[in-house]
Formats: structure tokens, sequence, C-alpha cells
């Protein structure tokens, strides 16, 4: 029925009264058509909380268009708006102003048409209404309130108040439509359509209500709106500083540009010096032949006696600890044995660590600490299992609607859909062997004393099927609009765009956010503003888990999340069809994925070893003969010293399992790769030495070998010391292996010799070998090709410049590239290659498109019930312009440069609202405990509110912990259990109920975050934020030696410029084969800095105590001995173990141990063989003393090797060997004399 109100000139009422409620209990008003009426006292009240406009007496009493009935109607209505608007008393006020009109002014004809009437039992009711407005009020009133904001869930308010729209897309006309719209939003009790015109349309002339800017004082009392809930009101923020811009010079590379002119100058200077100097024999020091008379009988300086006394004191200190342990060799080994035993009892006390944290994230850190906290007051952040869908061959959906035609993401196929149903119900029913359920571990909001037992529909489930509250019928629910079919597809439209609507709400009473039930609708960087759901690619299906910091209370989740897993890995292998393809995970996941990755391993690990193993037990000897294999091989002493570093990790690990400091899988395997790259040095070292020092007349075995000990002992204290910082386990497992080496390893060298002696074979020690009275081998193969081949061709000019200058621009290349490696641990790396977790990962990366989210943490000692306390902290009106909320609400609206996507959740606005509410606040008369505020039967609170409209100091300590049990619905939105149950700790004193606020958190969420790069700088952005405000609150706020024998200074130099190349030089490595700088290759650095030390060491020293007359004739000397035993003993036992890790299935093992190790290994022997002995030929210098002997040494030499050629004892007949390592030469001139002099 439609029938036009012809109105009088000062127009008149259309309605007075409510007549009827319908079935959806809406009230309709009455009709009539008369002169406003006299409202009573009580109606007036009511009129003045709202409408203080219309209380005006003509001299005829207060007349209105409405009864108190009515009136009554108009406060609930307006106290539902008061839910999200009350923040910004302006906005509520304007948009009161016009309910007020329409629905009690006293000239509603003038712009309101009643387009539709209906009868119910005999009375006449309004069902429909035309209301004629300006532009101005529409535009006035939306501009105050599209930026008030919901802080519990970190929207806005039109986000919920503008209908599928949202606060994005909502525009003056569509929230009025919206709040006019009797179809779609059940708070509406009849159709209202909203016309807007500034000028008059027929008899109506538009109703144009003042309207107050939300920057703008409402009154004296009632200050403007805050900045969170107002831009105007914001004041204006300080230029951000200009992004760091990446160094550049002339539009190149800066670094790139600077190492290229630094080499490129370097490398002429040094061609220069080289032709300058070509005339002499070395440049800088000269040789022993130029020195002037006299010279070598100055004294020596005070760092030349200090390095002799020291030197000295350590070779003959190791000289006679090894004739003692030679000496009683099966007493040495037993004891070391009872050391062994004694040390690995402890391993059955060790404890393995495979959580991620405590792996990865050091116990000092500020991370680590602040989490502990966290943890500690709040529990730790809810355990999440999740699944990811895809879909697999299945085709867009194009629906039409109204709006023209939408095209929806093949995941929207309905079959598609209830398939992920189905699964979604299987894991709701998952039991397991204990009976525990879903409900016995899940976050479930909602519930309390007053709701029961939780139930599986109680629990927080992310899902698409929320929209629907997991209800199959409401899903296939479908009707026909005109042309067009509304179905499941407009309402996921509907409900992607405003979750909160009440039709929308899944099981558990909560909204579903479209952004974790969908994924994949956002393109690279774009962010959550204005998003496209209906594009997705994916469906997530996200289960919230109770966490707790008491591990021992984990028990149910943790066999809930095994249970779960094998449920899905047979979901996925026996009933997933072939048009889905599925990822998923679980807390416990990624720690027992790491547990099986270092066992899945140990074959790799086991064939390393032994490849390793074997090497040292073949190489060891020196076989002449295939006759003569067993009798020359050294097998036996080469697994004793294998068996020997082995024990040494024993030791370790068990030593600190006494101590209780836990250990990790992935450490255990990777130490003993450390262990053996020094150990097997000082083996081979050691070994070797021994085999080509001849014994001395009248020398027993046991000095023999003690001699040989005081010898290469000093140079094997080098190692330990330079990789103690890897780690305690690393550190006391070199240290166990020198001790034993030094004692148990000498006893075995004893016995070997003994054996070799006597001619009994190795291994079968028992049976005796003819003796061969034929000339012993000393020098081995490698050993010769030193000596012939490689060093002469090292040691030539040419190339030893050439040496010079491709090191140099290989240092330069690499110091260029470093300031680009990548921080960071891609996740992905951490899982083997057939984990189902790495496809998690690969999914995550590819279709999640939301941030995680943060936490400000204020820790207790504030005075929250102090309104200056308040003021610090609050958002809201009379906060302070720079208080906690404004700042991250300010950050927030950079999210680019802050990584702030949302506004922080503020439990203190929402008490301040929820407390402002009257009836919201309820408790039992009986005891004045806390009572929902939905039970009927209980007492509404008194609480004072003072001149701010906050509780007083007595009713905020009383009340608070009401407003943290009280749960959320339509009628009181603020309830603080659901957001804020956890996150406000407090303590309520028994006998005064009286509660005291301690720590509490104000969460907000990141912007999406894929990369290691986005994680490190969105937390270094956050603590920026934390930075500042800690600075406003003047409180703590939280955004969530080297060991080494005294070798000459100019030597020690050398070693290190030549170790800093490596590590350098490793750096340059990490970036071109893209190995990312974190916890586990700082670890490898560390541990290369020792393994370069050990390629070094050995050398220098030996360089050191050589007797030669020049630079270049010591080098050759040094490293025709000593760099023979390097090669063999660390390069090749490393290399062919390492090749064997490329076949790793852990990826971890792949890129950070087999790719470094390999460098590591490649780059110490390149830098150790080749580039320091050329580096010590150019700068190495000889002490005055060494000098003096150097001269005696040369014109002495053909007379020692005269003497040195002949037999002199029964064991060297027929042996014309030389004495030719560096050690001999010096011990070759007094043998009474076994120290080194500088």
């Amino acid at each position: 029925i439609y029938k036009q109100v012809v109105s009088e000139e000062n127009g008149h009422c259309i309605w007075y009264g409510e007549c009827y409620t319908d079935a959806s209990m809406h009230i309709k008003n009455c009709i009539y058509d008369g002169p406003a009426k006299p409202l009573n006292s009580e109606g007036q009240k009511l009129l003045a909380k709202h409408c203080p406009h219309l209380l005006v007496d003509e001299g005829k009493g207060i007349n209105t268009c409405c009864d108190t009935k009515q009136l009554t109607t108009l406060d609930s209505n307006i106290q539902l708006a008061s839910n999200f608007l009350k923040r910004c008393p302006s906005c509520l006020d304007n948009l009161a102003k016009h309910f007020c009109d329409f629905t009690c002014g006293i000239n509603q004809s003038k712009f309101i048409n009643i387009t539709e009437k209906d009868v119910a039992d005999g009375v006449e009711y309004v069902n429909k209404i035309n209301i004629y407005i300006t532009n101005k009020y529409l535009d006035g009133t939306f501009n105050s309130c599209n930026k008030v904001s919901v802080p519990s869930t970190g929207q806005l308010a039109l986000d919920l108040m503008c209908g599928e729209w949202g606060a994005s897309r909502c525009t003056p006309l569509k929230w009025f439509h919206f709040m006019g719209d009797a179809e779609n939003n059940i708070f509406v009790p009849f159709q209202i359509t909203y016309i807007n015109t500034d000028n008059p349309v027929g008899s109506f002339t538009p109703l144009d209500p003042p309207i107050t800017p939300c920057n703008k004082a409402l009154n004296k009392n009632t200050p403007a709106c805050s900045c969170v809930d107002c831009e105007q009101s914001c004041p204006t923020p300080p230029p951000m500083p200009p992004l760091p811009t990446p160094f550049s010079i002339f539009g190149y590379d800066g670094y790139e540009v600077i190492m290229t002119i630094i080499f490129v100058c370097g490398s002429c200077l040094f061609l220069l010096l080289m032709m300058c100097f070509s005339h002499r024999k070395r440049i800088g020091v000269i040789s022993s032949d130029e020195l002037p008379a006299g010279f070598d009988q100055e004294q020596s300086t005070f760092i030349e006696k200090l390095g002799a006394g020291t030197d000295k004191f350590l070779q003959e200190f190791f000289c006679k600890w090894g004739t003692v342990c030679a000496s009683r060799p099966w007493l040495i080994l037993f004891l070391g044995f009872l050391l062994i035993v004694g040390l690995g009892h402890g391993i059955k006390y060790m404890k393995v660590t495979t959580d991620p944290v405590e792996l990865w994230a050091s116990p000092h850190s500020r991370s680590r600490i602040e989490r502990e906290y966290f943890d500690k007051h709040f529990e730790p952040f809810y355990r999440n299992e999740q699944i990811i869908i895809t879909s697999v061959g299945l085709p867009n959906i194009v629906h039409n609607t109204s709006n023209g035609p939408i095209v929806f993401g093949p995941v929207f196929n309905d079959t598609f859909l209830k398939t992920v149903f189905e699964l979604q119900e299987g894991i709701k029913s998952i039991v397991t062997p204990n009976n525990y359920t879903l409900a016995n571990i899940c976050f479930a909001p909602l519930t309390g004393p007053f709701t029961g037992p939780t139930t599986v529909s109680h629990c927080t489930i992310q899902s698409i099927w929320g929209y629907w509250q997991d209800d199959l019928k409401k899903f296939e629910n479908s009707e026909e609009e005109g042309n067009y079919t509304v179905n499941y597809l407009d309402h996921f439209r509907v409900c992607s765009q405003n979750a909160y609507n009440p039709e929308c709400l899944a099981l558990y009473g909560g909204p579903v956010e479209p952004a974790i039930a969908v994924g994949g609708f956002s393109s690279p960087g774009q962010d959550l503003h204005n998003p496209s759901y209906e594009k997705a690619t994916a469906i997530i299906l996200t289960l919230l888990v109770n966490n707790y910091h008491n591990k021992a209370r984990l028990l149910p989740a943790m066999e809930w999340e095994e249970s779960f897993i094998n449920f899905m890995k047979n979901w996925t292998a026996t009933k997933k069809p072939a048009f889905m393809d599925i990822a998923f995970t679980s807390e416990r996941s990624i720690e027992d994925e790491l547990n099986r990755e270092s066992q899945s391993d140990i074959v790799t690990i086991l064939v390393s070893y032994i490849i390793m193993f074997g090497y040292i037990a073949v190489s060891l000897g020196q076989i002449r003969s295939c006759a003569r294999l067993l009798h020359d091989s050294k097998i036996t002493l080469g697994l004793g010293g294998v068996l020997i570093v082995l024990a040494s990790v024993i030791c370790s690990v068990g030593l600190f399992g006494f101590i209780g400091i836990p250990a990790t899988l992935i450490i255990i395997e990777v130490i003993p790769f450390l262990v053996l790259a020094v150990g097997v040095d000082n083996i081979f070292i050691l070994v070797q030495t021994h085999q080509r020092e001849g014994r001395r007349p009248n020398e027993s075995i046991p000095e023999h070998i003690g001699r040989t000990l005081g010898q290469v002992g000093p140079s094997g204290l080098s190692d330990m010391p330079a990789v103690k910082a890897f780690a305690l386990y690393a550190g006391m497992a070199l240290l166990v292996d020198f001790i034993l080496q030094i004692t148990c390893f000498v006893s075995l060298l004893a016995l070997d010799t003994i054996r070799h002696a006597n001619n009994r074979l190795d291994v079968c020690c028992f049976i005796r070998s003819k003796r061969d009275d034929g000339e012993e081998v000393v020098d081995g193969m490698l050993y010769k090709i030193f000596k012939v081949a490689y060093v002469p061709l090292l040691l030539q000019k040419w190339v030893r410049a050439i040496v010079m200058i491709v090191f140099f621009g290989w240092l330069c290349s690499s110091i260029a590239v470093i300031p680009h490696i990548e921080i960071g641990l891609d996740q992905e790396l951490s899982m083997p290659e057939d984990s189902f977790v790495l496809k998690y990962f690969k999914f995550l990366n590819n279709y999640l498109s939301i941030g995680p989210p943060m936490y400000f943490v204020v820790k207790d000692g504030l005075n929250y019930s102090n309104t200056k306390m308040q003021n610090l902290v609050c958002g809201g009106q009379y906060c302070n312009s720079d208080s906690v909320l404004t700042q991250i609400f300010t950050a927030s609206k950079q999210p680019n440069r802050t990584y702030i996507a949302k506004p922080a959740s503020s439990w203190m606005d929402d008490y301040i609202d929820w407390s402002g509410l009257s009836t919201c606040c309820k408790y039992f008369p009986t005891n004045n405990s806390f009572c929902p505020h939905t039970d009927r039967l209980c007492s509404t609170c008194n609480i004072t509110l003072n001149e701010y409209n906050r509780p007083v100091p007595i009713d905020f300590n009383k009340y608070v912990s009401f407003f943290l049990q009280d749960n959320p619905d339509e009628t009181c939105a603020k309830g603080g259990h659901a957001a804020y149950g956890h996150g406000v700790n407090y303590i309520t004193d028994p006998k005064t109920g009286m509660s005291t606020v301690g720590a509490s958190y104000f969460m907000a969420y990141h912007t999406i975050l894929k990369t290691s790069a986005d994680y490190f700088e969105s937390m270094r952005a956050a603590r920026v934020v934390a930075a500042n405000i800690t600075n406003m609150l003047n409180y703590n706020l939280k955004g969530h030696n080297e060991n080494t024998t005294f070798l000459h200074i100019f030597s020690s130099l050398v070693v290190l410029i030549t170790i800093t190349m490596i590590v350098i030089n490793i750096g340059g490595l990490m970036y071109w084969w893209h190995i990312t700088l974190n916890a586990v290759s700082l670890v490898n650095l560390v541990m290369a800095v020792g393994i370069a030390v050990e390629f070094c060491s050995h050398l220098v020293h030996s360089f050191s105590v050589s007797v030669q007359a020049t630079r270049v004739e010591r080098v050759a000397d040094a490293l025709t001995n000593m760099g023979s035993s390097v090669f063999s003993g660390i390069t090749l036992t490393k290399f062919g173990g390492i090749i064997v890790l490329g076949f790793a299935k852990s990826q971890i093992f792949q890129v950070f141990y087999f790719r470094m190790y390999l460098g590591i290994v490649l780059f110490g022997a390149a830098h150790g063989l080749i580039f320091l002995p050329v580096l010590l030929s150019y700068i190495g210098v000889m002490s005055r003393r060494r000098r003096g002997r150097a001269r005696e040494f040369a014109s002495g030499s053909e007379t020692r090797r005269h003497k040195r050629d002949k037999p002199d004892s029964p064991l060297l007949q027929n042996n014309q060997q030389r004495a030719s390592t560096s050690y001999a030469s010096v011990n070759s001139i007094d043998v009474t004399d076994h120290h080194v002099t500088f």
C-alpha cells in the first residue's frame, strides 16, 4: 500500500506509540497523522539523554511524536551504536541526532514519507519509510565516524557497521543504506530508505541536523575525539627519515668500486717494488750473507728472550713427557681408558635439545629474554595446527550477480569445499589413545565457569566453513532474486567484508578472519587494504590449541598433535581427491622433523667418517711393496688415532652430561669433523716427523718419541683455544683430544715402533715377518712431489708475484660482496627434502596473506586506577597525544616503514567503554561476585564515573576483573574475556574484592612477512617504536686469548693475516653460493678460524725454527717437510669426508656443512700451502741469534752432510737418508741443545 502523506506547513507526526512486534522481535510504530503529544517526565529523562535539542518548551510543555516506549527502544538502539562509537562523542552525537529527529521530531511529515503500511490485530503500523536528508549531514556524520576504532579487534567501527562493504569500501550512502536495510541488517525494525538531497523534493524538505566535526569539542564538558578515532585530531607527525640508499659511487656499487681501486693500486705498487728490488734476494730484510760483521753479537730483544725461554721450556717439557709416556705405554693406555670410561659414563645423563627456540636463540639474547617474560606472564602464543589446501586442475568460477559477474577462485568449487568440510569434521572427531579430543586442548575464548564443559563447538577453528556455522544445509541454501541466484558465494562475499556480521560468526561465537581462512588472493607486495578475497587460490584451516609455559601441561596437546599428523598422513594417502593438493603441520612437527632429520642422516655421516678413517689408517704407513704391506702399514696406529678422536667427543658429551648442559644432535654430528680436522693433522705431523727423524746413536725408542713430541708439541698447542668459542662441547672435545694425543697416542706410537722394529705385522702383531735389510723408504710420494716439483715451482720469482696478485684480488672481491650477504635462516632449509613440513613451508610462503601478531608488553608497576597513568596508555578521550596506543596507532599509518598493519588492541580503552555501559556489568547479590551480563536475575553494578567518564579508583580496581570475565555479544560488545582474558595479569584480594593489574600486553599485527629480511626489519622497526614509547613512559616496555707458544711477533702477524684472509674469502663464498649469515654459519666461521690456524701454525712454526740462510730457503725447507704432512693430514682427510655430505637429505647439511666445510678445507689449503709460503718468502724475519746459527749451518753444511751419511747405528745401517726437516736442521747443529733460541 502506498500513500503519500501531504505535509502541513509546520509538519506533523506520522506515527506515535508501538503497536506490533513481528516474529523477528522487530517493534513497529503505530500510524498517527496528527500533532505532537505531551511527553511525561520519565520520557523527558530519556529524551534528555540522547536528544537534548528536542527538549523545547514553547509554553505548551514538551511535545513529541513518540511516547516513552518508543524512547526506550530508541535508547536501546543508540546503545548498540554506542558499543562502538562512544569513543568519539561527536560521532555518536551526530548519528543520534537524526535518530532523534525521525523518531520523535514534531515535524516528521516534512522529511519522512511512509511508503508501506501494514495491519495486525486491527491496528495499522508503519512498515517502510523514506527519509529525505541532506548530503551535508550524511558526509559530515560519516567523516566524524569513519576512523573510530574498535580496540579489541584492531578494526574500525565501520568494518562492523557498514555491512558487506567494510570500512575500506564504505561511503556515506552505503553506510546509511545498510543502517536502513531491514532485509540484510537484523537490527533494523523496518525498511528505512535514505534519500539524499540538498534541495526540497515535492513537499518534502530534507532533514539537516547540525554536525560537530570529530576534532571539535562537543561541549565544554566533552572534549574532541582522540587521534586514534579521528585523524583530524592527530598532530602533524615529524617527517620520517629517508630510507637508506645503497652505497654507490658513480652509479656503481660503492664497495666494488673502492675494492677495485685498491686492487689496481696495490697490485701496481707491488709490481713496482718487485722491479725496483729485483737485484735483492728478498725485499725488506737482507740475507744472512749481507749482514755486517759483528751484527749477530748484538743483544737479543725482550720479545726474543721471552720466545726463546717459552719455546725451550715447552720443548723440554714435551720431550720428557713423551719419553715417560713411551716408556710405560700400557699403563698410560690403561689410565686413558679409565678416563674415557669415567667421563663417557655421563652420556646416560645427556639431554638432547630439539626445540627450535632452544637450538637457535641464545638464552641471553634480547628476543629470548622478552619471550621468556611473555611466556611466564601470559602463557606462550597458541599452538598452531594448520592445513593449506589448493586445487589442482579446477577452473575459476564466474558468478553472475546484480552487480555484474564476479570471478571466484577455483577453491570455491562446491565439491571442493564439501571435501574440505569432510576433512574438517574428521579432524574434529580425532580421539587419541588416551581419549583426548580437540575439546580437551583447544583454545575456547568464550568458555568459562558459566558456560559448562568445553565441547568441540567451543573451539576456535579459523575455517571458511565458520561462515555457515559448519552447517551443510546452510551452505547449500540458495534462492532466486530475479534472474540471479543468491547462494554460498554471495554469503562468502558478505562475510569476508564483515566477519562480525551475526550471520557469519563461527560456532565458537567469534569471527573468522578471512585473511586467515583463505589464501593466495593477494599479489606480491599487496597489503590487506580492500583485498579481493574471492580470488583466493587456497583454503586454510587453522586450529588454535592452548599453550603453557609449564611443559608438563602440554602432554595432552602433544599426543593429540601426533594423532592429528597420523590422521593427515593417512587422509592424504588414501582419501585426498585428485583435484586437491594439501600441506599441513602441527606445533610439534618442526621439532619432530629436526629429530628425524638428525637420525636420517646418520648413514651419510657414518659413510663420511668411514672414508676419513680409512684414509687415515692407510696413508699413515709407508708401504714399499705388497709383500711388506702389513709390516709397513700403520692401520692399527691410524685406527687408534681415530678412536682417540671419537673418545674425546664421548668424553666431552659425557662430561657435560654430568654437568647437565644439553646437547643437540646436529652438534654431536658436527663436532667430530672439527676434532678430526685438528686431531688428525697432529697425528700426521707427529707420525711423519717421527718417520723422518732417524733414531740417534744410543737413543732408545722412548727417547726418540719424546724428542719428536718435543719438536711438534708446541705447535700443536695452537689448536684448541682458537676455536674455544665454537661451543663448550667442541672446546672440551679438543682439549681431551689433545691430552689423549700427547699421552695415549704417544704410547700407541711407541708400541707401533717396537712392533715395526721387531718385524711384527700390523694388525696381526703376533706374527713376525722376514727381516728386510733393504733400504728403508722414508720419503713418501707426497713428500717427493712437494720437494721435487711443487716447492721449486711455487717459489719461482714471477710465480710468487702472480700468487700474491691473485690472492690479493680474491681478497678484494670478497670484501666487496661481504656487505651483501643475506642475514637469516630460511625456515625451509631446516627441514629434510622429504619432509611434509617443508611442503607446508612452501605453501605458507605462497598462500598465507596475513602477518604474524606482535605484542607490546608493559611490565607490572603502573597504577592503572590513576587517571594520569591511564592517560599514558590509553588511546581514547583525554589520553595523551603520545600515549602507548597513540604511538602504535601512528606507526600503523606507515606500514611500509614500521611493518605494523593494524593498531593495537587496548584493554584499557575497552574497559573504560564497558564500564560506561550500564547493562554490561552485573554481580550476584548473594556474594557480590561476577555475574555474566546476560543473566537477568543478577544486579547491575553501580559504577561511579569521574569527570572523564572513567571509573573512580575504587570501582576501577573492583570491576576490572568483572570486565576480564565478561563475554562480548551484540548487546555488550566491549566484554573483555575473549580479547583480553590472557592479556592482563591481575591479582584479586579475596577479602576486599579489589584487583591490582600487573603486566599487560597490547597486540597488533605485522604486515605480510615473507623473507628473513622482512622479519629482521620488522623486529628492528618494532623496537624503534618500543624505544620511543619507553622514553615516554620512563618504564620498561618491550616490542615482543691466544694460548699458543710465543712465536716471533712478526710470524704471529703473518698467521693472523692469513687466517683473516681465509675467513673473509669464506664470506665471499657465502655470497656467491647463497649461504646466509645465521647462527649455523656463524659457528662454522668461528670453526673456520680454528681450522685455519691448523693450516697455518705448523708451517709458520716450522719456518720460524728453520736455520736456512734466506727466507726463500727457509720457506722451501718448511713447506717441503711440513706442507706434505698438512696436505695429507687435514686436506685429503676432510675432503673425502666432506664430499659425502653433499648427498645428505638434510638441506642444512647440504648448504651449511657441505658447502661451507668444502670452502673451509679448500680455502684453508690454498692459503696455507700456496699463499702463506709466498707471503713468508717476502716478509719473514729471522732473529739475530738465528742468523748466527744460519751462518754456522751454511759454512758447515758439507761437513755435517758427510757425517750424516755414515751409518752410525744398527737401526740405520745402509740408510742414506738425510735428516731433512726443519726440526732436524736445528738439532743437527748441537745434539745436546733441544730448544730453539730467538
